[in-house]
């Protein structure tokens, strides 16, 4: 199809051709496919490919830097109608979509920008939000890891208008933005929304506060009394 098309072969080709062969391959997350729905299985599956992902979170922490009992704070509050044991299976999967992030060889770079609140709610009570702020003071050491507070000072900012997702990928296989609702996904590919999406993730990281300050906030925040 690539030849009928008029693609010749070089970097990109040879990157959808790698992506058809993949295609046929289950992932390790159909495992999870019990709890899993299917929309949320291809984003996974993107995940585990990507080599980058650039975030914009305004209520929690992106979920490749929960601790586990966030993360089960969270699907209790968010997934009320779900049994124990279906809570806890998506727990699993959650901490499993980490391994992208700590693998070898090619651990994905993540760039994530915090709205302030979501450092401040208070998830799982005390104890596990000050240790929630202690595991990102200490993720951060690592070189692909990029964290960024985006402060309540700056008042109305660029992403007003909710949560997004860049992922990249190597070999020439471009980029898609990912938004996600409540019951299913978007995936935008076009180049004028990508670009879109670029220059509001550039606005808001000329508006957050740098690597460092914020994770002097965090820090500090890990300390204070919730």
């Amino acid at each position: 199809m690539l030849q009928l098309y008029g693609l010749r072969e070089g970097a990109k080709y040879e990157a959808l051709v790698q992506l058809a062969k993949q295609a046929k391959e289950q992932g390790w997350w159909h495992a999870y496919s019990d709890v899993i729905p299917q929309w949320f299985q291809v984003y996974v599956g993107l995940e585990a490919e990507a080599s980058s992902l650039r975030n914009y979170e305004p209520e929690l922490v992106h979920g490749l830097l929960q601790t586990e009992e966030y993360a089960r704070a969270v699907y209790q509050a968010a997934r009320m109608t779900d049994a124990p044991d279906e809570i806890e299976r998506h727990v699993s999967l959650r901490m499993a979509r980490q391994g992208v992030i700590t693998r070898s060889g090619r651990p994905m770079h993540l760039w994530t920008i915090m709205n302030e609140a979501s450092l401040r709610r208070r998830v799982g009570g005390a104890r596990v939000m000050k240790e929630q702020l202690r595991h990102l003071t200490d993720i951060s050491a690592q070189p692909n890891v990029t964290i960024q507070v985006l402060p309540y000072a700056i008042g109305a900012h660029a992403a007003m208008l909710g949560s997004f997702a860049i992922l990249a990928f190597s070999e020439g296989a471009g980029e898609v933005a990912y938004l996600e609702y409540m019951t299913g996904s978007l995936y935008l590919e076009k180049p004028e929304e990508l670009r879109a999406y670029t220059l509001t993730y550039d606005h808001l990281r000329a508006s957050a506060l740098d690597p460092r300050d914020s994770i002097d906030v965090i820090a500090k925040l890990a300390k204070e009394d919730f």
